[in-house]
């Protein structure tokens, strides 16, 4: 072993997908050489899939970022030093809040898949500018799960596949996807075990479709009928639990006359799926002691999202399988980013300051503000227009819409339109490519890092991960940017920080105490809490970990919300000194602590609706059910294929990976078509067709696959990326998918868009290799 090379193992996470596994690698020089499980996390419990080992192609890619970079009026960009940069931005910010007000800028991101703590620091900076607007991709995702969630029960809910008798997934393939600890490992249990049943929604045969006991091959775009029948049957065959109902929910009756109409039969003609099959599966649901039961984007992003969302959850309440082992149930956050769920802000009203706040709807579209979001589809429109209200500026924080977000020549047209674009990131990414200032992050593994994706049931990890490298040189954490600006901008200062600083060396509980009285004392300290803790606990942390400074007001505000769960935990006690013991957890543990242990009966007491009682009506989505006995989706003949933009496979990645050397053998961005349908355009496997949608053309190589309904055709996420290379070569692998989408379609109350039923037409094209990139 070379002197360079690091024998020791260090312990990490994967930032490819949600889960955000432990690991454990070793390093040489700069670059992740080995990659292991981490058995000790407390979490994945040594689970790893193969996406974790493409890491080092995102610490090393060659479009990383090493020097603040400003737009010319050319269009080219030129280095600049970190003052310059902080100077102009904070300068040029100001300027707008001063003539339009914050609520003109919009805020974007606030972190990547698994790297949220920048997003902390950012609370500050948005309300030195007082911004009132926020989005970010759950807004393309999961505010329509998050409204339902709200009107029926007011907390977040998580699966507990481990321990249920039926799991279902509902446009969901966990094999890939994931979506809960240790998937395949879960899965395979189940599928051998003869007691047990697996249930998939989709009209693809995927991994776990091929694992089921029962697949519901709906028709593209058809899942809310198949919903509806479900609960109908349930409803028709006297399946519900009467004495469960009387005991926790209300609008049953409601409910259940509209579902007494529903004609089973011709629903289930609608969707595709054998009547007597649909019977079977739900059934299974009725007569299981648990079931739990996952959505995901395969119906989050297609016609109807906000509906499928609400009869996922009839299913299972009707069904009655809440707050048990083996059922869904309420989960404990670290922190709470949702606002809830519910229509979160009651009225438009103002603050102390006399700024308007932002209220239930968004400024020019009028769109809905859910979890303190607007939805992705409408910020072109929010911007591309004279509205006095309009977005004049925006803020971008490790994300990248340009290539994300539907339609992204709309979207590139929008960011151009802005008297001002600032993005955060490690890359020069195609939404930085847009922007007026780019300042360049350091990576994920550069610094304290963690996510507040923490969705456990009963017992909920989090995990700091400490640095395995130096910070790049030229690079700045997220922490350190947001103080900066912040600072600029005269927010917070040094008569802020200079008390605090002091205590900070006396220890922990020293430091609450002064911080606590300076708050009270200065409004500023409050205000700006997460950069005061930077500023001022931030040096007295280990070495690396200074971004990690904010959690300790997380875990003051945690303790104390949720004093069973974390007493539970064992962080008992006097609140403070609870969550004093609670931060040195969480700093000295390279893999991460359990913080919330609670029993399944938590989660009745986590319904936020008046007894604790479970709503099942909800009276704006009485509409949108009647809409579907007028019959299945509209077929367009001028697009007579149904386009899933953005499957997962084993071959994708997310955007964050966008050196994409890493795939060394099979197919990459194909488009998957069955058969017949090939055949009947004369083409075979390894041929190229052009895909046009309404919005714009792509080509691609075409891999044949039985597991698709003719008619239906897929292409993979996180692809299609503008990738520098070392030797300057600018290429481009695989579709990029928001070339193709639009704007317009999207969900009627969450607008989220429909990125899974794109209308395409399909040609052949008589060459052996692509026309276009």
């Amino acid at each position: 072993m070379s002197s360079t090379e690091s024998a020791e193992w260090k312990k990490t996470a994967c930032i490819i997908c949600a889960l955000n596994c432990g690991l454990e690698v070793q390093t040489k020089g700069p670059r992740i050489i080995r990659i292991r499980a981490d058995k000790e996390h407390p979490i994945s419990h040594g689970y790893l899939c193969e996406k974790a080992q493409r890491m080092d192609y995102y610490q090393n890619g060659a479009d990383r970022l090493s020097s603040p970079m400003r737009r010319r009026a050319d269009g080219r960009y030129e280095a600049i030093d970190w003052d310059t940069a902080i100077r102009e931005i904070a300068e040029k910010f100001a300027a707008i809040k001063f003539k339009h007000g914050g609520e003109s800028i919009l805020y974007y991101g606030g972190g990547s898949q698994g790297n949220h703590l920048g997003g902390t620091y950012a609370d500050s900076t948005t309300k030195a500018l007082g911004i009132q607007y926020r989005s970010n991709a759950l807004a393309q995702e999961k505010t329509g799960e998050a409204w339902v969630q709200g009107k029926m029960m007011g907390s977040g809910v998580h699966c507990d596949f481990e321990h249920a008798e039926v799991a279902v997934f509902l446009g969901k393939n966990p094999w890939q996807s994931h979506g809960f600890a240790r998937s395949r490992v879960i899965l395979r249990d189940m599928q051998k075990d003869p007691n047990r049943s697996i249930i998939v929604i989709d009209p693809c045969k995927t991994e776990t479709a091929a694992m089921a006991d029962y697949h519901l091959a709906v028709k593209p775009g058809t899942d809310a009928w198949c919903l509806t029948a479900m609960a109908a049957i349930i409803v028709q065959e006297g399946l519900a639990p009467a004495d469960w109902h009387a005991e926790h929910t209300t609008g049953l009756s409601d409910i259940v006359a509209v579902l007494r109409r529903i004609s089973i039969l011709r629903y289930a003609q609608i969707c595709g799926v054998d009547e007597a099959l649909l019977r079977s599966a739900t059934r299974r649901i009725a007569h299981a002691k648990s079931v739990s039961m996952l959505e995901d984007l395969g119906v989050q992003m297609n016609i109807h999202s906000t509906l499928n969302s609400y009869l996922n959850r009839l299913v299972w309440l009707l069904t009655g399988h809440y707050g048990r082992p083996g059922t869904n149930n309420a989960f404990v956050p670290f922190i709470n980013f949702s606002y809830s769920g519910r229509d979160q802000a009651k009225k438009a009203s103002k603050s102390a300051t006399g700024v308007p706040k932002a209220g239930r709807t968004s400024p020019v579209t009028g769109s809905k503000v859910i979890m303190g979001l607007i939805p992705c589809n409408v910020i072109p429109e929010e911007i591309l227009t004279d509205h006095p209200k309009r977005f004049r500026a925006m803020f971008i924080e490790s994300s990248n819409p340009v290539h994300s977000l539907a339609d992204s020549q709309k979207m590139r047209e929008a960011l151009r339109a802005l008297e001002l674009s600032v993005v955060i990131d490690v890359a020069m990414t195609e939404t930085a490519q847009q922007a007026d200032y780019v300042l360049p992050a350091s990576s994920a593994f550069e610094k304290a890092e963690a996510t507040f994706f923490n969705i456990e049931v009963p017992r909920n990890g989090f995990h700091l991960r400490q640095p395995l490298f130096e910070q790049r040189e030229g690079t700045l954490t997220e922490a350190e940017i947001h103080a900066r600006l912040v600072e600029a901008l005269g927010a917070v200062g040094p008569a802020q920080y200079g008390f605090l600083r002091k205590a900070a060396g006396w220890g922990l509980l020293p430091y609450a105490l002064a911080f606590g009285w300076k708050s009270m004392r200065d409004k500023r300290v409050a205000r700006n809490a997460p950069v005061v803790l930077y500023r001022t606990l931030g040096p007295h942390m280990p070495k690396g970990m200074a971004a990690g400074a904010s959690l300790w007001g997380i875990c003051q505000m945690y303790v104390r919300q949720q004093p069973q769960a974390a007493a539970r935990a064992g962080f008992g006690g006097h609140p403070i000194l609870a969550a004093n013991r609670l931060f040195k957890a969480i700093v000295g543990s390279p893999s991460g602590v359990i913080y919330a242990d609670t029993e399944y009966s938590h989660s009745w007491k986590a319904v936020r609706l008046p007894g604790q009682r479970i709503n099942l009506w909800i009276p704006e989505l009485l509409p949108e059910i009647e809409k579907l006995a007028q019959g299945g989706p509209a077929v367009d003949a001028q697009y007579p294929f149904v386009l899933s933009a953005g499957e997962r496979r084993t071959e994708t990645s997310n955007t964050t990976f966008r050196d994409s050397s890493w795939h060394k053998k099979g197919p990459f961005g194909t488009l998957r078509m069955c058969p017949q349908d090939a055949a009947a355009l004369g083409c075979q496997a390894g041929e190229w067709v052009r895909v046009t949608t309404r919005r714009g053309s792509a080509d691609a190589e075409v891999e044949l696959s039985e597991a698709l309904q003719s008619g239906h055709v897929s292409l993979p996420n996180g692809l299609g990326l503008d990738y520098r290379r070392a030797d300057g070569v600018v290429e481009r692998k695989g579709v990029p998918l928001n070339e193709l989408t639009g704007v317009t379609e999207r969900d009627p109350i969450a607008g989220t868009p429909w990125h899974k039923r794109v209308p395409a037409r399909i040609e052949r094209i008589p060459t052996s290799a692509p026309v276009s990139a």
